[in-house]
């Protein structure tokens, strides 16, 4: 790859938020450890890069490395938008929530009653969102956090978001997935070939990671060349 005009990256990172009320939201476990590592990595190889962050407790520095904090899905796709039709590769690495609040109270919910009811409605899908808008010689690179049917799950995502590679995770497998310093991954691409790793710390997975989406971005380019 030729990166002598700083090809620009853009990288989802760690949980989402999705507001109930002015002190309470919904989230999940993510760390965004993973996320930052692929960064670093791109970083260390002369990319430019896009971070967009949900709220994480680590931070990164670089001369070449732009971080757009968020809280919302909402809120990180805005902000994806704005750069995706220009990058060479996307990592959407966050992990977003699925679903949001169908209505955000304006004041603290008071605790009353024993129980209620919070009616909720589905978060944009960013990966799928870019993977309909994708150009030629675009890199679209998505990750499958899976309790059961892992192969399975991570191939429909794989083409359902249009993907040219996944990043597969169990949370089986121990020492991997949220908050740990390792992970443990299976990369799927479109021609069904699929590279299982060992556990590993996850700055070295997120080399891995970044040599699968050269591999990928090169055989591109020789296609769109014939």
């Amino acid at each position: 790859m030729n990166t002598t005009n700083q090809s620009t990256i853009l990288i989802t990172a760690g949980p989402t938020r999705e507001a109930i009320d002015p002190v309470r939201f919904i989230s999940n476990h993510s760390s965004g450890k993973m996320g930052y590592a692929i960064a670093s990595a791109f970083l260390n190889k002369g990319f430019r890069v896009i971070l967009v962050s949900g709220p994480v407790n680590i931070s990164l520095e670089h001369p070449s490395l732009t971080v757009i904090p968020v809280n919302s899905a909402d809120e990180m796709y805005a902000a994806c938008l704005q750069y995706f039709p220009t990058v060479q590769i996307a990592v959407f690495a966050a992990a977003v929530a699925d679903y949001k609040p169908a209505q955000i109270l304006s004041q603290k919910m008071k605790k009353s009653a024993h129980e209620f009811s919070l009616q909720m409605v589905k978060n944009v899908d960013i990966a799928a969102e870019f993977g309909k808008v994708k150009m030629p010689g675009q890199v679209s690179i998505g990750f499958a956090l899976e309790t059961n049917d892992e192969e399975q799950n991570a191939l429909k995502k794989l083409y359902t978001k249009n993907l040219d590679l996944i990043v597969l995770n169990s949370v089986q497998d121990e020492g991997a997935t949220f908050g740990y310093d390792t992970n443990k991954i299976t990369l799927i691409n479109r021609d069904f070939i699929f590279q299982a790793f060992p556990l590993k710390s996850k700055t070295e997975v997120a080399e891995d990671i970044v040599t699968a989406a050269f591999k990928v971005s090169r055989k591109q380019v020789e296609t769109m060349l014939l």
